[in-house]
């Protein structure tokens, strides 16, 4: 960029230094032992560009971008009581896409946890959980993505956003905000709720399905129903789940886990782990299968849940076996099958999960090089992601099953709701290849 002008990304603070290791966060304890298959425990934002990526611009964006967030070069490491992520030299290069979408990333103790990859007129980043969440994802995704754009386009004259210094971007909030709460921890529900059937991808991994909709048209169908577009897409997920139950099955609650992150209940700037989940149930033997009584029963969860008193409450909960001295003082191989159990759990008591990570910003500037940004999680079932850019709001499936028939029901109620659906899939199945309606993405 031209000399005088403000640099898109401001330099180091004097004496913000990254730490050489950080135990795990709260959230991040459960990843290593439980991620395995399709469900890897990565997660992928995929920026569409307007016109072909140039590799040694990405990967000159990406050293700069990593000067300032140096805690995303870490590797894995275990510890005799906990895992720990180290500093690593080592830094990630940019790849050509090469594997499936949301891969493994961690395969021993000096695996890079992200990776930078491009295809055509698409960038990626891949993050293994551990390492951090949406939030602190997308700050890092949307840094080099404004410096790769800065070194395409130098004339473009860019404001300095500023941003939070590297010890505040390492902080662990879940110790900063815990608090110790009297009384006994709450059992976890044990009844089970419905899983989703069908035969799996013989092939193994993920199959991804992605939609594009105009943002203001699922509004307006969200406010046609008096409801928030987070509520109205969690009641289309669960027709679209009953649609493909058996009469039998319905007597278990279909349940939809929903992450929040809780940046938005308590100040923190920091870049790793800090989000908490939800669980919205919905059990259609006793409360009817009528849109509208699934957005009601839906939005009186949400007004009950998303409240920062519950979202404390189940932090804290969370957080509470960590800080338990006899938990602490277990050695990591016999706490291992421990977490792995909690993990099968959790699993038990869930149908699918929906996350809506929310609008992703860019500067003003670089919107003609930008044509969209979606989100991708593994899964051992189905999974959806929402993000919004600009004019586009993107749904993100990812599934282990062979066919996509709750992700075609879902995207057929909203065409059915006024909403046109661009639809793209790294499948080809038999019903789409006939009318190529579904052109593969990458």
């Amino acid at each position: 960029m031209a000399s005088g002008k403000k640099s898109i990304i401001s330099s180091l603070r004097a004496g913000d230094r990254p730490s050489n290791w950080n135990p795990l966060d709260n959230a991040a304890k459960i990843f290593p032992p439980t991620s395995h298959g399709a469900d890897s425990g990565v997660f992928r934002f995929s920026c569409e560009l307007n016109e072909p990526v140039q590799e040694q611009l990405l990967s000159q964006a990406l050293t700069q971008t990593l000067a300032l967030y140096p805690h995303m070069q870490m590797v894995l490491r275990r510890g005799v009581f906990w895992y720990y992520l180290e500093q690593s030299a080592s830094a990630p290069h940019v790849l050509p896409e090469h594997a499936p979408v949301c891969s493994p990333l961690y395969h021993s103790s000096h695996s890079p946890l992200f990776e930078v990859s491009y295809w055509k007129q698409k960038i990626n980043l891949e993050i293994y959980h551990v390492l951090t969440d949406g939030s602190g994802a997308i700050a890092f995704f949307r840094a080099l993505i404004i410096r790769y754009l800065a070194l395409c386009h130098p004339q473009i004259e860019l404001e300095d956003e500023g941003s939070a210094p590297v010890y505040a971007r390492q902080e662990d909030s879940f110790q900063r905000y815990y608090q110790k709460e009297n009384g006994p921890l709450r059992p976890v529900p044990l009844r089970r709720a419905y899983h989703i059937k069908g035969p799996r991808r013989t092939e193994g991994g993920l199959s991804v399905i992605e939609g594009v909709a105009d943002v203001a048209s699922v509004l307006r169908a969200a406010h046609r129903y008096q409801t928030t577009l987070t509520v109205y897409l969690c009641s289309v997920l669960f027709l679209s789940i009953y649609d493909e139950m058996y009469v039998r099955d319905r007597v278990r609650p279909v349940v939809l886990t929903v992450p929040v992150d809780l940046r938005n209940f308590f100040p923190s700037d920091t870049g790793r782990n800090f989000f908490g989940t939800f669980a919205v149930s919905y059990d259609f033997t006793q409360q009817g299968a009528d849109f509208s009584d699934v957005i009601g029963a839906t939005a009186q969860a949400f007004r009950e849940r998303l409240t920062p008193q519950h979202m404390r409450a189940r932090m804290n909960e969370l957080a509470a076996l960590e800080h338990q001295p006899i938990i602490r003082s277990v050695p990591l191989f016999l706490k291992n099958p421990i977490m792995r159990f909690a993990g099968y759990l959790c699993e038990r008591g869930e149908t699918a999960v929906l996350s809506n990570v929310g609008r992703i910003a860019l500067p003003a500037e670089l919107a003609g090089f930008v044509r969209g940004i979606g989100a991708f999680m593994s899964t051992n079932a189905i999974q959806l992601c929402t993000c919004t850019y600009a004019d586009k709001i993107h749904f993100g499936f990812t599934s282990v099953f062979a066919n996509p028939v709750i992700q075609r029901n879902f995207f057929t109620r909203l065409v059915a709701d006024g909403i046109d659906v661009e639809i793209r899939s790294n499948e080809h199945y038999m019903e789409e290849e006939k009318c190529n309606s579904v052109p593969p993405v990458k």
